[in-house]
């Protein structure tokens, strides 16, 4: 399928700015640093010893940004932890002060006292549930967003304002910066950039295979469209996302999606509420997509949720991807190894590591 014209300019963005390492938007004075986020110049005090972080992806940049020793609380930890202690090492993970397994309530933030927030809307803050960064501001607290989720229309967030490997990069860099480690920042964008090159350099498909992303099932099935992290992990492998089409995130689409993209490859997003084994019973069960031949021979990936949403892991994730393709006879070998070995993770739902 051909890229909108959109997307073909802003991967010529992404692919400019790989490629230069990123360009240092701050500014600092003694007792703050500026940032841009969001398409915002946003002051943050200096020095950061408080920072509140919510979600597994967004801990994954902060620890991967050197920020760990500034985090003083967090949210919605648990159903990532051991993917992180894997990657980050238990020593940083098991010490994390977990204030709510779920998203925070203004109380969780307020109570722990941190200078800063970083969460994004829909990851953590809400007009609905009154964490917006005017609610926080009031009670002393600033707020470093998402990339991935920036702006705001009538309280919605607005999706796909960065291609998602700019608003990683971006997000690397900038919570480094603000926690007083540009240098640990910048290294694992860098880290990212050189991953994402080599993996766009490797011998190509002749024909794209196709990936449908099955996050969670109901009357709809729950994906993601050409706005966010699956989008830009599935391009990286060498693959097309079935719902690319569909301009948003995370989004609901109806089960006839899944039979017309006839996919080669389910990838499942894993996280508590509704087990793997659910999510492939209702594809077998349905008359939408049990004849698949995806389906059929069990071509399926489940990799933890912190791995699709915005995160350092979505260089993981897209190696690993590459490498289930390749053992399918889906790509050409690259002789690209993952470095994270998700085996060792142990989850149900991954037939092609046996």
């Amino acid at each position: 399928m051909k890229l909108p014209s959109t997307l073909i300019v802003v991967s010529a963005l992404t692919a400019g700015l790989l490629a230069g390492c990123g360009t240092d938007d701050s500014t600092a004075s003694a007792d703050s640093v500026t940032v841009t986020n969001c398409g915002e110049q946003v002051a943050f005090p200096q020095p950061l010893e408080r920072l509140f972080v919510n979600d597994g992806g967004m801990i994954a940049i902060a620890l991967a940004a050197g920020a760990r020793d500034k985090m003083v609380a967090v949210s919605s930890l648990a159903r990532d932890k051991d993917v992180l202690r894997l990657v980050y090492g238990p020593e940083q993970v098991d010490t994390l002060n977990e204030v709510s397994t779920q998203p925070p309530t203004l109380e969780n933030i307020v109570g722990a006292r941190p200078q800063v927030l970083y969460a994004g809307y829909n990851y953590g803050m809400s007009e609905s549930r009154g964490i917006t960064p005017e609610i926080l501001a009031s009670h002393g607290i600033d707020v470093y967003q998402l990339s991935e989720a920036c702006r705001q229309v009538d309280g919605q967030a607005q999706r796909g304002t960065m291609d998602p490997w700019v608003a990683l990069d971006t997000d690397l860099r900038n919570i480094g910066t603000i926690t007083g480690n540009p240098g640990r920042g910048a290294k694992a964008a860098d880290d990212v950039a050189k991953r994402l090159e080599k993996l766009r350099g490797a011998p190509q498909p002749e024909v794209r295979p196709t990936v449908f992303v099955f996050d969670s099932v109901s009357d709809t099935i729950f994906t993601s469209g050409s706005f966010g992290g699956p989008q830009g992990i599935i391009d990286a492998a060498g693959a097309r996302n079935a719902t690319e089409d569909v301009r948003d995130t995370w989004t609901a689409v109806n089960w006839e999606r899944i039979t017309v993209a006839d996919p080669d490859l389910i990838v499942f997003v894993d996280y508590p509420g509704q087990s793997v084994e659910q999510k492939i019973e209702a594809l077998r069960s349905n008359p939408a997509s049990r004849n698949l031949k995806a389906v059929r021979e069990s071509h399926f990936v489940n990799l933890p949720y912190a791995m699709w949403v915005s995160s350092p892991l979505n260089i993981d994730a897209a190696e690993t991807l590459r490498a289930v393709l390749e053992a399918h006879d889906l790509a050409p070998a690259s002789g690209i190894t993952p470095p994270l070995d998700v085996r060792k993770l142990g989850l149900a739902g991954n037939d092609w590591l046996n």
